[in-house]
């Protein structure tokens, strides 16, 4: 009788309550790397237990009764699944008190002290690559070693016999990170789903690790080094063709800077080729390298040409000198950034910009400030609350600069609330901003009415943002009550909001009344007309939220175009040529606002219910409305570039 097999389960958690699953790919390579070793490969089973966010603890420890407990659980620990996985380590602990856990992520990395006082029940922390040293500790398990005897892995934090925890020598980066097996290729992961579709929201790829840069709130660069490595390229072409035969829409890249190495041209090249062979990927999403070379310019040129799309993003955080010293960014080129939105404007790409409040050195004035000067030229702007991520140079210099901070309820992330130059009333007006900035200006909820606003009527984009909060304070309109709702202070939930404004008519109401009382009495009589013609295409433009269950909405039918269904809303009338006009003002001009009635077939690509509640815009803006000179299908020309494609692309940068 043969011997029975260790069990091992990966569990991974996804920070979004989201339709469909995302994608576990660090779960992937850690079970691709120690299915390498013919020992372990002949000595354990495997099973990734991959779960959306929103999954309850209760049940993922009933998972572990159903699906039979295993000798080892391995957990991918990020800040939002930090309690979860500690409870999880517990309950598993109760079935299995001989079990191993082990913790690994850069939310964890030597913080394995903390991690032994808050859950006793973990037993070794991984401190950084986690490939080679999880084969380690599997290894070790099948030795017969003890959990408390683990002396011989370099790269962790384990509990010593006497409780006290023993770190070992750091591990040295890994230099060929082809040495890595691929997940995707080695079929470490399931790709598909039941009826072979591509199972996940986006797929997920990295070119390349490292950081070059060591920004005080983030801890890329110091959890996997600073030298950037990358795959070969062979591989990669190998994992983006098969990506392209499963008719994946979109990739997002887990690399820090990509556009900083040539080899990343070499992957747009393939990318592109591949693209034109199978018609798929249709985009590409990345952290963009902050200092932008030689490199990133062709890669960006090439991009246009073959009509892939991509989110271009300017990591700003701050537009202040004084705090972009202290994030240790001032010497970023990424900081003369307005001439590189004017030379992708020029390209009709889309960008947008993030920004950080609540950074040290940061006040209200400073901040809203900066945000106007970059609305000017980016109005998806996505701003994110200052977070305090354990060993960041902000996390150790707390008394430096008087922060106080709390744990989320629900996560493990420290937020601000207070510091030398931000007290806790402008805190929470700022919250307020940062819940309407992420879902009407980020989520594209408005995208061309902005730029008309701010020539014509003198109304900058923050100002619109404060006045929907003050009109849904006050407002009767009942649409505006689930709002009112979701920004109070402490549950400002953007996703839910995004959602809502999305998927409900109610809301669409809501915004017609808001913007019939608050913002069009202070628009110019001469141009009022043609605002309301913007602001209809706005919310005209919108994705279609609709699912298989339901019946397609009024007046939008399912329409072929190419080898793929869109929904399509026809022959929407509108009183202005809001594409001549549109890009006049955008390069600007002052043009004659003067009627010119026209119809316009608008198309949106299907399936935005699975991103809305993620405050995924990247995803997002790929569902808009555009006429039919905006799509790019495979068996049409992906370079047309008709007057309202130039109008989708200008008002995103």
């Amino acid at each position: 009788m043969s011997e029975a097999k260790t069990s091992v389960y990966f569990l991974q958690q996804g920070i979004w309550d989201m339709p469909l699953e995302s994608m576990p790919l660090a779960a992937g390579s850690l079970k691709a790397t120690a299915l390498a070793d013919e020992r372990i490969r002949g000595a354990t089973d495997f099973t990734i237990l991959n779960y959306r966010g929103g999954v309850t603890q209760t049940q993922m420890a009933d998972d572990l009764v159903r699906k039979g407990v295993p000798d080892v659980l391995a957990c991918s620990v990020f800040g939002w699944n930090f309690r979860t996985f500690g409870a999880i380590a517990e309950t598993f602990k109760q079935l299995k008190p001989d079990g191993w856990v082990v913790f690994g992520g850069t939310h964890v990395a030597n913080q394995g002290e903390r991690i032994f006082r808050m859950f006793p029940e973990v037993d070794v922390v991984v401190n950084g690559e986690g490939e080679f040293v999880f084969a380690d500790i599997l290894r070790a398990y099948l030795d017969g070693n003890s959990r408390h005897d683990l002396g011989h892995i370099t790269g962790i934090t384990y509990r010593g016999a006497d409780g006290v925890p023993v770190t070992t020598a750091t591990r040295e980066r890994i230099n060929d990170l082809d040495v890595i097996p691929s997940a995707v290729l080695t079929g470490a992961i399931d790709l598909t789903d039941d009826q072979g579709r591509f199972r996940y929201d986006v797929a997920l790829m990295e070119t390349n690790r490292g950081c070059p840069y060591k920004c005080a709130f983030c801890y890329w660069g110091g959890a996997i080094g600073q030298r950037v490595r990358a795959f070969s390229r062979e591989r990669l072409r190998q994992e983006v063709e098969l990506y392209a035969k499963l008719q994946v829409h979109t990739i997002c890249l887990c690399d820090a800077n990509f556009g900083l190495l040539k080899a990343d041209e070499d992957f747009i090249d393939d990318l592109i080729e591949i693209r034109a062979q199978y018609g798929y990927p249709r985009a590409l999403e990345s952290s963009w390298a902050k200092n932008k070379s030689k490199v990133f310019y062709s890669i960006v040129k090439k991009m246009t040409q073959a009509g892939l799309k991509s989110s271009f993003t300017l990591a700003l955080q701050s537009l202040d000198e004084n705090v972009l010293e202290k994030m240790n960014r001032k010497n970023m080129r990424v900081n003369e950034w307005d001439d590189l939105v004017g030379w992708l404007n020029q390209q009709g790409l889309e960008c947008y910009a993030e920004l950080i409040w609540g950074a040290p050195g940061e006040t209200v004035e400073s901040f809203m400030e900066g945000y106007d000067k970059l609305s000017k030229y980016v109005s998806r702007i996505a701003v994110y609350p200052m977070l305090l991520l354990p060993n960041t140079d902000y996390s150790d210099k707390k008394q430096e600069y008087g922060i106080i901070s709390v744990r989320g309820d629900n996560d493990d992330f420290e937020y601000v609330i207070r510091h030398n130059t931000m007290s806790p009333e402008d805190n929470d007006r700022m919250q307020r901003f940062l819940f309407w900035s992420r879902v009407i200006a980020d989520a594209s909820v408005l995208r061309h009415s902005w730029a008309p606003l701010r020539e014509l009527a003198g109304i900058t984009q923050s100002q619109v943002l404060f006045s929907l909060d003050e009109w849904v304070v006050q407002t009767d309109e009942p649409g505006a009550g689930a709002l009112r709702d979701l920004v109070a202070i402490g549950t400002a939930t953007p996703g839910a909001a995004i959602d809502y404004l999305y998927r409900d008519p109610a809301a669409k109401r809501m915004l017609y009344r808001w913007w019939a009382e608050a913002v069009r009495p202070k628009v110019p009589a001469e141009f009022a007309d043609f605002l309301d013609d913007v602001f209809r295409y706005d919310v005209l433009t919108q994705p279609v939220y609709h699912v298989e269950s339901d019946p397609v909405p009024d007046g939008v039918q399912v329409v072929q175009v190419g080898s793929d269904e869109y929904y399509q809303r026809p022959a929407v009338p509108f009183n202005y040529d809001l594409a001549v006009l549109m890009a006049a003002l955008r390069a600007g001009e002052r043009p004659a606002i003067t009627p010119k009635p026209i119809l316009v077939d608008l198309y949106y690509r299907m399936g935005v219910s699975a991103f809305t509640t993620t405050t995924n815009s990247e995803e997002i803006v790929h569902f808009m409305g555009v006429p039919k000179d905006g799509l790019h299908v495979h068996e049409e020309s992906s370079t047309s570039d008709g007057p309202y494609n130039q109008l989708l692309r200008d008002s995103n940068c």
